[in-house]
């Protein structure tokens, strides 16, 4: 099988990628590095199976050519992180509908399978916790950019399952929530890989608001090993599934937890939304996913704890800064 992975240079896209590999797959990735890095694929690059083009997913000649030799297209290009979702509304809009656009239309002409990257985002403010893929979505009001991203991730579920229904084109929607591990960068707002690095090097760890917004982390390996099992699950076709953990924490516990992990003498100090983000910041005080629709299908269930996440990211980073000193 060959597998396509748009934004395949990010976190998640350059993880799936090995895996692939691994499983004697060939992988193509079309990135255009606004988010991802070169270094993510960098061990792949002289692999026989493996393939890279830098370009974005709007020079639509090229992904038709790159989805015309592709059995499975894993669309994961988009705009991500809080902090690039507030300060370029624009781009994210753009790059997240009408990038799935593309996609989806020349995958259509094909018939190949479509896995749909979303995000917990698109339940927005909704207190219904835990967060069922049937359940109503409730978003912010449209002058707060916050919810520019959770809206454009719902408006491209839309149109997958529009063209699922009406097209009968084969796409997986997954809801991502807070998937975390090694290689994943902290420049965006990304919490774990922020805290880690700023234990490391003794800086403050920066807690946003009171710090008792909860959350669950993901390891991005058991991320990977369920889609490759939704994948190969013909009931998983025209879906949506929550894929994440249930091992729920509030941003301030883990700061002490990251402290704990890395050993940092490092205190704990606390910025107003207003001032990490933009005035009037909206945030979600939970975000716990329902697992039961993905657990009954392919018997997911994550096998790594938060500590023991903790401790890759906290080893990789230590690497990351060792390297950039010598």
């Amino acid at each position: 099988m060959r597998a396509l992975l748009t934004g395949g240079a990010g976190f998640v896209g350059s993880h799936l990628a090995e895996t692939l590999l691994e499983q004697g797959h060939a992988v193509s990735v079309i990135d255009d590095l606004s988010t991802g890095s070169i270094e993510n694929i960098a061990p792949l690059k002289r692999h026989p199976r493996f393939e890279y083009v830098i370009d974005t997913i709007m020079n639509e000649p090229l992904v038709a050519e790159l989805i015309d030799g592709a059995d499975v297209v894993y669309h994961l290009a988009a705009a991500v992180g809080v902090q690039l979702i507030v300060e370029a509304p624009v781009r994210t809009i753009e790059t997240n509908v009408h990038g799935t656009e593309v996609v989806l239309k020349h995958a259509c002409k094909k018939g190949r399978t479509v896995v749909i990257f979303s995000t917990s985002e698109v339940y927005g403010k909704s207190a219904a916790v835990p967060f069922r893929e049937d359940a109503d979505l409730v978003l912010g009001p449209t002058p707060k950019h916050r919810w520019a991203y959770a809206c454009s991730k719902a408006l491209d579920e839309f149109l997958a399952l529009a063209y699922a229904r009406e097209r009968k084109l084969p796409i997986i929607v997954v809801r991502l929530f807070n998937t975390v591990g090694p290689r994943q960068s902290g420049r965006y707002g990304m919490v774990i890989p922020r805290f880690v690095k700023q234990a490391l090097t003794g800086a403050p760890l920066t807690v946003y608001g009171d710090g008792r917004q909860t959350r669950c982390f993901t390891h991005v390996g058991d991320v990977v090993r369920a889609l490759l099992k939704l994948v190969d699950e013909p009931r998983a076709l025209g879906n949506v599934f929550n894929l994440g953990t249930t091992e729920e924490i509030s941003i301030l516990d883990l700061a002490s937890r990251v402290q704990a992990v890395t050993g940092s003498s490092s205190k704990i100090t606390f910025v107003p939304y207003d001032e990490a983000y933009d005035e009037g910041f909206e945030d979600m005080p939970r975000r716990v996913p329902d697992l039961t629709r993905v657990e009954q299908l392919i018997g997911y269930r994550p096998t790594m704890t938060l500590d023991d996440t903790l401790r890759q990211v906290a080893e990789h980073t230590m690497g990351t800064l060792e390297a950039a000193r010598s």
